[in-house]
């Protein structure tokens, strides 16, 4: 009597890959978006109804615009887990930008006002967001590209953008002796 190998279940597996991409999203209060444009970036945002929902553009929130973020488009989302802070999933995102008062946009804004720190018009900000931000919500579009058991090899490590900022630079070699000699003429 032979035994046939069963095939895994792909309904099983697409639940699977969705509770995963559901369960990371709701720890992580971080999540790595990469648009049409642009190198991917760190975005603060909720897990709602089955997609991240976020806010952007506009004064005091993160920007979105070079990103490429469009109604209608595709982005990239890589989600981190909570644990060791390694990328642990990556799936791809319909991005859809939620119209503002509408009913999704006041549930999305419900949820996204809970969990926005540190705002100085805590009170006033839907209106805020209504009047000069977006409101987004990227939703799973398919299987994940990147899990646990799934995972590219190499580094993956992507080169420093450029930028105007400096480290700090060494002080030099006499300065711990002068600020010694002043303090200890100050004593005395």
């Amino acid at each position: 009597m032979s035994v046939t190998p069963q095939q895994p279940d792909s309904s099983a597996e697409s639940r699977a890959d969705h509770a995963l991409i559901e369960e990371t999203a709701k720890k992580s209060g971080l999540v790595w978006v990469r648009g049409t444009e642009g190198p991917a970036r760190g975005l603060w945002h909720v897990w709602h109804e089955g997609a991240v929902c976020l806010v952007g553009d506009g004064p005091l929130e993160q920007p979105l615009g070079d990103l490429g973020l469009t109604d209608g488009g595709s982005a990239t989302v890589t989600v981190r887990g909570k644990d060791r802070g390694a990328r642990l999933v990556v799936w791809p995102a319909r991005v859809r930008e939620l119209a503002p008062h509408g009913p999704e946009w006041e549930a999305a804004v419900g949820e996204l006002k809970g969990k926005r720190l540190n705002a100085p018009d805590a009170e006033t900000m839907p209106e805020r967001w209504a009047a000069h931000s977006r409101v987004l919500r990227l939703e799973p579009a398919g299987e994940s590209l990147e899990r646990p058991g799934a995972m590219p090899r190499g580094s993956q490590a992507a080169a420093p953008l450029a930028t105007s900022a400096t480290t700090r630079r060494s002080r030099p070699a006499g300065l711990p002796r002068l600020l010694f000699r002043r303090r200890s003429r100050s004593r005395g």
